[in-house]
């Protein structure tokens, strides 16, 4: 069996791991044994064949994780749309408490709403920035 065979089995198998598992940096070494493969269809010796499978196949696990690093965070569940319905509704604030809080009707149920800290709680339409426990945080709109 030739090299480029083995590389290409073995990129194979990767591939299906990662199906298997769901990580992605199983697929960034399956590039590095598909780098291998075709070192081989070049005539290339297997020592070459290995050092630049590793190479490749390492550096794009480098470069995929830096990349993963840079991306932002994702956004906690509590203040996430797709998860909470209630993030980005607008309600309706009467008059804020002494204590920073405020009793809003929203969906049919009394809530208690709380301003974003730093901000100066005014009535007036606001915006569910996302749930603290039972109580709405709200941003003016």
């Amino acid at each position: 069996m030739d090299d480029s065979t083995l590389w290409w089995l073995l990129a194979g198998a990767m591939v299906v791991a990662e199906l298997l598992t769901g990580t992605v940096y199983l697929l960034m070494l399956a590039l590095g044994a598909a780098a291998g493969a075709l070192v081989a269809h070049a005539g290339l010796a297997q020592p070459l064949q290995m050092v630049l499978a590793a190479v490749v196949g390492g550096a794009a696990v480098v470069l995929c994780h830096w990349r993963r690093r840079r991306r932002p965070g994702d956004l906690p569940a509590r203040a996430d749309r797709s998860v909470n319905l209630d993030v980005g509704e607008i309600v309706q604030i009467a008059g804020w408490n002494p204590d920073g809080t405020a009793t809003v009707r929203y969906r049919g149920a009394q809530w208690t709403a709380i301003h974003r800290p730093g901000t100066t709680p005014r009535p007036g339409a606001h915006r569910v920035a996302e749930l603290v426990g039972s109580r709405l945080l709200v941003d003016p709109v």
